[in-house]
């Protein structure tokens, strides 16, 4: 992606942060979720220019929410600066374990055991009475340096989601400009031809991994402080199933292009629901046939073929 992209929509993001004050809460509230499922799918874009899908990502995504809940309910850490990294370390630390054993696996195997682990969360959760079993349990509005803003904690977050958001992006774009980061075209290519030259592949996997899952827990604990409550279904298979479904939206083709595919997913969902609230989901399923139909390389593709072509 150029350099031109990446100003754009850092643009985009700090003209959202001064205009946030005008917007109405719906606004800020739909913005905030949407940069959370960004940075999930942000992370599963990553394995999917290596030639991997997870389809339990919905674990680091739980785990980072679970996280900072967790803290807050059960000890008091109301601290939102201290909640969202600790979501964020939690997922990674998991993933640094569990990545050790799904690096050795790729095609279904490596999609199938993570959807494994994260139906083993779900099912942990869902009978533990301490952690809410299926109602889950609400979050009380987080502090900001030590301050309780109130109502004013909702814009707080949001300008945080979008300030993490930004720095994740910077970050990742850096990586994949690196050495390893470069190799996920070659990993997904030809893997045997990348150990020939000298470079591991199940350790280039296992730090994708990582920083997906590190992705996920910030998407997660973002999640929790916006949306107040969180649940079990944060773990289940459908979840994972939502983040590949705006992965296939929004494409791999950049790091920007997951952001705009959760905003259109959360557009089209909330429009869905309150048009057609018993069939909703049908019309999720028709959308994602057009899309594969008209767009097989997903919304990101559109701009790409604008600049392509000739003048």
């Amino acid at each position: 992606m150029n350099s031109r992209s990446m100003i754009i929509f850092s643009a985009a993001l700090i003209a959202l942060i001064a205009l946030g004050g005008f917007l109405p809460d719906w606004a800020t509230f739909h913005i905030t979720r949407s940069l959370g499922l960004g940075l999930v799918v942000l992370g599963l874009m990553l394995m999917l220019r290596a030639g991997l899908v997870s389809f339990g990502q919905a674990l680091y995504y739980c785990l980072g929410a679970y996280t900072a809940g967790a803290l807050m309910h059960f000890y008091q850490i109301k601290e939102a600066l201290l909640l969202i990294p600790a979501g964020m370390l939690t997922a990674a630390l998991l993933a640094t374990v569990l990545g050790a054993l799904l690096a050795n696996y790729r095609g279904i195997f490596f999609g199938l055991l993570s959807l494994a682990f994260s139906m083993i969360l779900y099912g942990v959760i869902v009978k533990s009475a301490s952690l809410g079993s299926t109602d889950g349990f609400t979050l009380t509005s987080p502090t900001f340096f030590g301050m309780a803003l109130g109502e004013s904690s909702r814009y707080a977050v949001y300008i945080t989601a979008c300030v993490l958001t930004l720095m994740a992006v910077w970050g990742l774009e850096r990586y994949l400009r690196t050495p390893l980061g470069r190799l996920a075209p070659a990993i997904r290519d030809n893997e045997i031809r990348v150990e020939y030259l000298g470079q591991s592949v199940r350790n280039a996997v296992h730090i994708k991994y990582v920083i997906s899952a590190a992705l996920a827990g910030l998407g997660g604990a973002l999640t929790a402080l916006t949306v107040g409550h969180i649940d079990p279904e944060m773990a289940y298979w459908t979840t994972s199933g939502e983040f590949v479904f705006i992965l296939i939206l929004s494409g791999s083709q950049s790091v920007i292009a997951p952001f705009l595919g959760a905003l259109l997913f959360e557009s089209l969902r909330t429009y869905a629901y309150q048009e057609f609230p018993y069939v909703w989901q049908m019309v999720l399923g028709i959308s994602m046939l057009l899309v594969i139909s008209f767009l097989p390389d997903g919304i990101w593709s559109l701009f790409k073929s604008r600049k392509t072509k000739p003048a």
